[in-house]
C-alpha cells in the first residue's frame, strides 16, 4: 500500500509518519499492492483531526475522526475502516485482494447482516435551474442533508450538501 501523509497548515513529525504507516500497514491484508492511502492531519478548534482515505480498485474507504490527540484519532479511524470492511465483506470480497477474508475477522460483538441485496428506494423529480444559495435554502426547508439542482448560470447538474462542521459543500457534474 502506498501511503501519503499530508499536514494541513502544520508539519507532521517523523514519529507520527512512522506510526501512521505502521497502523495502515495492518490493513494491507485486505488490499492489493496497487492500493493507495492518504492520511491528512489538521487541527480544528483545539481538536486534532485525522482523515484517512484508501482507494483500492475503484472502491473508496474514508474515515474522518476528531480527537484530543492524533494517536487516538488514528486508532479510531483505522477501526472505522475495518468496521466498514467487516460490514460489507460479502459485497467487497470480489473487489479486495483474493484471500483477504480467509482468516476470520476478529469478533467485535457487532452483528452485521451479510445479505448481498440492496434496498433501493427510487424517486424522481423535476430539476429546476436555481442559484446555489437558493438550493441551500430549499435543502434546509426540506430538512434534507443534500439537494440536487441545476445551476442557473452554468446549466450543470449540482448537488449541495451539509457537512459535519455545519458548512456546505457543492458537487458539480462534468460531462465527458
Amino acid at each position: 500500500m502506498k501511503v501519503t501523509i499530508v499536514g494541513r497548515q502544520m508539519n507532521v513529525w517523523d514519529e507520527m509518519k512512522t506510526t501512521i504507516e505502521s497502523k495502515l500497514g495492518k490493513l494491507d491484508k485486505y488490499f492489493s499492492d496497487e492500493c493507495s492511502a492518504t492520511a491528512t492531519l489538521s487541527a480544528k478548534h483545539g481538536q486534532k483531526c485525522l482523515e484517512i482515505t484508501i482507494v483500492s480498485v475503484g472502491t473508496i474507504f474514508r474515515s474522518e475522526v476528531q480527537d484530543e490527540t492524533f494517536r487516538n484519532a488514528l486508532d479510531r479511524a483505522v477501526n472505522t475502516i475495518e468496521r466498514q470492511i467487516r460490514k460489507n465483506k460479502t459485497r467487497l470480497a470480489k473487489r479486495l485482494r483474493s484471500g483477504a477474508f480467509e482468516v476470520p475477522l476478529p469478533d467485535t460483538g457487532e452483528d452485521y447482516e451479510e445479505d448481498t441485496e440492496f434496498t433501493i428506494r427510487r424517486k424522481s423529480f423535476t430539476i429546476k435551474p436555481m442559484s446555489t444559495e437558493e438550493a441551500i435554502m430549499q435543502m434546509n426547508l426540506l430538512g434534507h442533508e443534500f439537494f440536487v439542482f441545476k445551476e442557473d448560470d452554468t446549466e450543470k447538474v449540482c448537488v449541495v450538501y451539509k457537512r459535519h462542521d455545519n458548512t456546505y459543500g457543492l458537487i458539480t457534474a462534468d460531462e465527458e
